[in-house]
């Protein structure tokens, strides 16, 4: 059986929803929104995780590249199509967010999104900053 992780990142703190293959909820959790506490959540499962993922926004390039360099596969999701695909539920939550993340990811309709290196962003905000 295959698990996977859903993340809905918001300012202070992180939902996070874990489903097996036929898309039953095994575990959600609220935790600050670290990387050491989501590494930490998802090794203590009781299960390898296939995959994890969240949606594409500002500041979720520390995410990709630390839970990458903890053994996770994450892919990070095009805002617009997970939008679409949550659009459709009634309650709007950081949790329900994240269980509709955790089955998009699990569905396999999602397109992901290239996440530049750290050196990429780096001369961008240099540029940026000599621009201004």
């Amino acid at each position: 059986m295959e698990y996977f992780a859903g993340i809905d990142v918001s300012l202070r703190s992180c939902a996070l929803c874990i489903v097996d293959g036929k898309g039953k909820v095994l575990l959600e959790r609220e935790l600050p929104c670290e990387v050491s506490d989501i590494t930490k959540c998802l090794a203590e499962f009781a299960h390898p995780i296939e995959r994890v993922g969240f949606e594409a926004g500002t500041m979720r390039q520390h995410l990709y590249f630390d839970l990458t360099a903890e053994g996770f596969d994450v892919v990070c999701m095009e805002a617009r199509q997970v939008n679409a695909a949550l659009s459709a539920m009634r309650n709007k939550t950081d949790k329900n967010d994240a269980r509709g993340i955790a089955q998009v990811l699990r569905t396999g309709w999602f397109s992901p999104v290239h996440m530049k290196s750290r050196e990429a962003h780096g001369v961008r905000a240099s540029l940026s900053t000599r621009k201004a």
